[in-house]
């Protein structure tokens, strides 16, 4: 029977570990970023808090040049320095800017953010346990096996995430009358804004699904929501 202490350990440990990443993380937030204040911006998240029967939903700025958006732990939006400048220059629209901040505010809905905690400390319990018995099996390379397993269900796991605030973030835009149009019109830009990050790397592997399973799955949400003919 496998040993129960060091399973545990690993498990408060990955749990401290997370603690402290998400205390440094607001630090860095809250020492880098500032409140939104575009006019042009602020008549999509009015439209948003209206369909969300919210006074406002405030955005933040965080002074990064990568292009991306976050939710954090604390329930607040951020969008970066590096994505405002695209929207600036006229690469990406307000509707299509709308869209992110709706699939940030999915992610603070549906409680990624501390299911995310769960996962991470559930996982590094797991790799421990696979690495002690497979290394009883396959000494030297059990630990790279286990590794290598919960990596996979972790980007896994994370792309769960991606589909359910895609899903919340189609509901909302429909809902505020912008349309879903702008969300999969952003997702085939965001290859070529972020320089092509992911490229070649198998699915499987990947935190976030490819643009085209993104914009299917919303093609099959749209379908669904089509009024029946009487």
């Amino acid at each position: 029977m496998l040993k129960v202490a060091p399973i545990l350990f690993a498990l408060f440990y990955a749990l401290a570990l997370y603690r402290l990443s998400v205390w440094r993380t607001m630090r860095e937030l809250d020492a880098r970023s500032s409140e939104l204040a575009d006019p042009r911006l602020k008549a999509m998240t009015d439209r948003l808090a209206r369909a969300l029967d919210l006074p406002r939903v405030r955005v933040h700025v965080y002074e990064i040049e990568p292009v991306n958006g976050l939710a954090a732990p604390d329930g607040r939006i951020f969008i970066t320095r590096g994505f405002y400048r695209k929207f600036q220059s006229g690469e990406v629209t307000a509707e299509e800017m709308a869209s992110v901040i709706a699939h940030e505010l999915g992610h603070v809905a549906l409680g990624h953010s501390r299911r995310r905690m769960l996962d991470f400390s559930g996982q590094n319990a797991l790799r421990t346990a696979l690495a002690l018995l497979l290394s009883r099996f396959l000494p030297g390379v059990g630990v790279l096996i286990a590794n290598g397993l919960t990596m996979l269900l972790a980007a896994r796991l994370s792309r769960g995430d991606e589909y359910e605030a895609d899903a919340y973030a189609a509901a909302l835009l429909t809902k505020a009358g912008i349309g879903t149009g702008p969300q999969k019109s952003l997702f085939q830009k965001l290859e070529a804004l972020s320089h092509g990050a992911g490229g070649a790397t198998p699915a499987w592997l990947l935190s976030h699904p490819r643009t085209e399973e993104r914009i299917g799955q919303i093609e099959r949400l749209e379908a669904r929501w089509q009024p029946r003919p009487t």
